[in-house]
């Protein structure tokens, strides 16, 4: 057992190293004009990766997750200037995330159905990993990565819900998605962007009724209490821009495992 949770826990290392690679390419590219002919040429599937401060191609005992970081002191072995702390903390974070999604669907590797469903959910919050760091720093969720983690969920809802006449999916999409349009609609957008309401699409096809309402119900639970830390903490004020999508992405992976257990808690409180 312990030889799975240690496997499991350095492959979400690697692929948390992967994915800050594809958030770096990603900026890199959105900082192009982009009428530059090498903006398409920036692939996180090719090139070797390099500091961004000296650009110095990086060799392989520079890119050890977490251990690298720590050996160099945070310092870029070549120009010496601080590397980002985002590095480690993402690295660690998918390694502890895939080590909480193995627990959470529950023990040992057995059967090809739980092989399927634990890799299927380590590409979604792959992706949802991207969409959290590049809306927390830039405030936008790129369609190029929340389009094809649409489409991976509505493969999997189609071959293992629709088949049988379940539409509960594709409809908790649309009202999740409807419910975040309005609010945007009726804000001009101040209140919520649009990247969030393609986000509540996805979830609601991720989630299905009734675990996209606890997910939302999180979501903005957990956003207001920041958001109020950060005023009184005098980090942000009234009129400040906080991305939601975070929040969201949080919302959600604790709503798969827990929803009906926090929507049974939440009804007995009321009733």
């Amino acid at each position: 057992m312990i030889y799975y949770f240690i496997f499991i826990f350095l492959l979400g290392l690697c692929i948390g190293s992967f994915l800050n690679c594809v958030v770096y390419r990603m900026e890199l590219q959105e900082d192009m004009p982009k009428s530059s002919s090498r903006r398409k040429t920036v692939s996180f599937m090719r090139g070797k990766s390099f500091c961004p401060h000296c650009k110095h191609d990086l060799g392989w005992q520079d890119l050890i997750p977490v251990f690298s970081f720590l050996f160099l002191k945070g310092k870029c072995r070549y120009c010496k200037k601080n590397i980002s702390i985002q590095y480690p903390l993402v690295e660690l974070l998918t390694g502890l995330l895939f080590l909480l999604i193995f627990f959470a669907i529950g023990g040992p590797i057995s059967g090809w159905n739980f092989l399927i469903y634990f890799l299927f959910l380590l590409i979604i919050f792959s992706f949802l990993i991207i969409i959290f760091i590049y809306d927390l720093k830039h405030y936008i969720i790129p369609d190029k990565v929340l389009f094809p983690a649409i489409g991976i969920v509505f493969l999997e809802q189609l071959i293992f819900n629709f088949r049988f006449l379940n539409f509960n999916p594709l409809w908790a999409g649309f009202g999740a998605c409807a419910f975040f349009l309005f609010i945007f609609l009726i804000s001009g957008g101040r209140w919520m962007g649009f990247g969030d309401v393609k986000l509540a699409f996805f979830m609601g096809l991720f989630l299905s009724y009734p675990n996209i309402l606890a997910a939302l119900f999180l979501a903005f639970f957990l956003g207001a209490i920041i958001g109020v830390g950060l005023i009184v903490f005098g980090s942000k004020n009234l009129k400040s821009e906080i991305p939601f999508g975070p929040f969201l992405i949080i919302g959600t992976f604790i709503a798969l495992f827990y929803g009906q257990e926090i929507i049974q808690w939440y009804m007995h409180l009321i009733i």
